[in-house]
């Protein structure tokens, strides 16, 4: 009986061998487009909207580029001869503001989510009587408006002599953002196992050494949660600045709305103003947004 052998002959690699790097297989990248007439519908509409609010931008850039030659006649048109000349003028005014900004707004975004962290972790994993009742009064600190406390604030502040004074806007942001701090840790420390605070226990740990060499380090992305929320709000507040602190003290946003003369208005270095202060909000969801959307929902399921 004969027995027919096959010769091998090689065999030219696939496009799908190509994209293998080990045992792990690379899917081609790929739109994933609407299949039917609903999708392309919802989609339009989102192409309409995010144009609807990207205009708006555009002619704030466009406006500022516009430097002495004035804002173009129609508001779409581009300058002919961008210039940075409002910038200029605008940095010279605005750049103590901005630094009284920053100097506000890091150590009181910083110090209230340390504060919310603590108290989110000691109301998740360490409830005591009356710890519920504790947290809903501590949230509805957050549906207080501003101008029902203006002045309560204000009186306190000048009973201990820092009305006027960075340190007393530091102190007041430092208050109002405890209950919304507390609110995304608490949420965040929900959906951390409670076996790793007994772990850390049996080794012998406390509630302060489980807090900073458990938690903490757990913590990332509710610090960027909670850190995006309040950096935007301190930075943005206008009503506390201008009533709060003299005028030394007066973080960007008041000054920017002093650029406003009280008989013409220089459109171009108001605008590039506004682009000077809201870079840095800008920038920080730039930077951080990757990390604010899982950091958000942590804890929900939970």
């Amino acid at each position: 009986m004969a027995v027919e052998t096959l010769e091998a002959t090689p065999s030219r690699p696939t496009e799908s061998g190509r994209r293998k790097t080990g045992d792990v297989t690379r899917k081609p990248r790929s739109w994933n487009l609407p299949k039917t007439l609903g999708g392309w519908l919802v989609l339009a509409v989102c192409a309409i909207a995010t144009l609807g609010m990207l205009v708006p931008v555009y002619v704030i850039i466009a406006t500022a580029l516009s430097g002495s030659s004035g804002a173009p006649n129609f508001f779409l048109a581009f300058p002919d001869a961008p210039s940075l000349e409002a910038f200029k003028g605008a940095w010279t005014k605005l750049h103590g503001s901005l630094a009284n900004s920053l100097q506000i707004t890091i150590p009181a975004a910083v110090i209230s989510c340390l504060l919310g962290s603590l108290n989110g972790y000691l109301l998740s994993k360490f409830p005591f009587r009356g710890s519920n009742a504790l947290f809903t009064v501590l949230l509805v600190g957050m549906f207080i408006p501003f101008q029902a406390v203006i002045i309560p604030v204000f009186q306190f502040l000048n009973m201990l002599n820092l009305q006027g004074s960075l340190i007393g806007l530091i102190v007041v942001h430092i208050i109002y953002g405890i209950p919304i701090t507390t609110l995304v840790f608490r949420n965040y420390y929900e959906g951390i196992p409670s076996a790793i605070i007994e772990a850390a226990a049996i080794d012998g740990a406390g509630i302060w050494t489980t807090y900073t060499r458990v938690m903490l380090p757990l913590s990332v992305p509710g610090f960027v949660v909670a850190g995006i929320f309040q950096c935007t709000n301190i930075w943005n507040d206008f009503l506390f600045g201008f009533i709060l602190a003299s005028p030394a003290a007066w973080p960007a946003t008041v000054t920017l709305n002093n650029l406003i003369g009280t008989t013409t208005v220089d459109y171009s270095e108001l605008m590039a103003g506004a682009v000077l202060v809201a870079a840095p909000t800008v920038l920080l969801y730039l930077v951080l947004g990757k990390f604010f959307v899982s950091g958000l929902t942590a804890g929900a399921v939970k």
